[in-house]
């Protein structure tokens, strides 16, 4: 095991010899006004081009976006694309 103190002189070294850790999340939200298969594409457009975002699933008949993270994004990142698409994002499905 290899402990990297951060007061240490050498902690970058000793940090480049860890691996990178990549925290992964799937989070499902609630979105109003979504219709068809171009609002689906709309709000996928806008979800993917936020950074670490690795996967969008938007689905008109159920009314969400599944959003896929390979870095941590707050709900208000989410909400501002979802609104830049031109549509209401409601908040975490249940």
């Amino acid at each position: 095991m290899v402990l990297c103190e951060q007061s240490d002189p050498r902690a970058a070294a000793c940090a480049a010899l860890l691996p990178e850790v990549h925290v992964s999340s799937t989070t499902t939200y609630t979105v109003t006004g979504m219709s068809c298969g171009h609002c689906e594409k709309s709000i996928s457009a806008e979800v993917s081009a936020l950074p670490g975002v690795t996967e969008v699933a938007a689905d008109a008949k159920a009314g969400t976006v599944t959003v896929s993270t390979s870095a941590p994004l707050t709900d208000d990142q989410i909400r501002a694309a979802v609104d830049e698409a031109g549509f209401a994002l409601v908040g975490r499905a249940a």
